[in-house]
Formats: structure tokens, C-alpha cells, sequence
């Protein structure tokens, strides 16, 4: 198994309180993606997929969906107090399972470093197929 599924399943056992998935959608939401297209999209996940943990995260209390002006068909999507407050408790244990894991490298600087490569490579590529250069 590739260090990188690894260490999603690291992380997805960091905490008992969200799935990965159903973290990945309150995180995207609480960035400021309102529509589950977006999320979709941004997320590269099939809709069902997103309205499932949608529906599974309202149901928690976790995030509210609501109607949007003009359009029947649209749901607005946001995240609760309580949402926040569960994404910022998982956050932290994930936070907290990756130091232990980078603990575990003899040099840690350049884990961290890639990291953070990584994590801008991703932005730019999601920029670039949202057409936004």
C-alpha cells in the first residue's frame, strides 16, 4: 500500500467523530462552498456521494441546507456552531496524528515541506480546471 492511502487511513482514524469523507464536505463547506455542485466538484465526488454525507451531516446537526432566492431547486448549504466545532476538534486530532507520524522521520522539515507543496499543487490545480489561472 502507497505511504499516501496510508496515511489517509491515518487520518481518517485520527477521530471517530467524522468519516473522512463527511469531513472533507464540512471543510469544504466551511470554506465557503455553499452549493453541493461546488463541493462536488471541488471535492471530485460523484452528487450522490455529496448529498449523502449532506444529508448525513443535517441530520448530526452538523450543517443547515436551505433554499436559495429564485431558484426551487437549489439548496444553500452552511455549517452549524456545532459543526465548527466538531471540524475544529477533528482538525486538531488530525493535526496531532500527523506530528506524530512526522516525529517518526529523521528530519521532519522536509515532510512538512512537501506538505505544503503538495497542498498548493492541489490549489493550483483545482484553480486551473475551474478556469481560474
Amino acid at each position: 500500500m502507497s505511504g499516501l492511502a496510508r496515511a489517509s487511513r491515518l487520518l481518517e482514524r485520527a477521530s471517530d467523530e467524522l468519516s473522512l469523507a463527511h469531513f472533507r464536505v464540512l471543510s469544504a463547506v466551511a470554506d465557503g462552498d455553499q452549493r453541493a455542485s461546488r463541493v462536488a466538484r471541488r471535492l471530485a465526488l460523484g452528487k450522490p456521494a455529496v448529498s449523502a454525507a449532506v444529508d448525513a451531516l443535517c441530520a448530526r446537526g452538523l450543517m443547515d441546507r436551505s433554499g436559495v432566492s429564485g431558484d426551487q431547486r437549489a439548496a444553500a448549504l452552511s455549517v452549524t456552531a456545532e459543526g465548527i466545532v466538531v471540524l475544529k476538534r477533528v482538525e486538531t486530532a488530525m493535526i496531532g496524528r500527523l506530528e506524530e507520524l512526522a516525529a517518526q522521520v529523521p528530519d521532519r522539515q522536509p515532510l512538512l515541506d512537501a506538505l505544503a507543496t503538495l497542498g498548493e499543487a492541489i490549489d493550483r490545480l483545482r484553480d486551473e480546471r475551474e478556469g481560474r489561472q
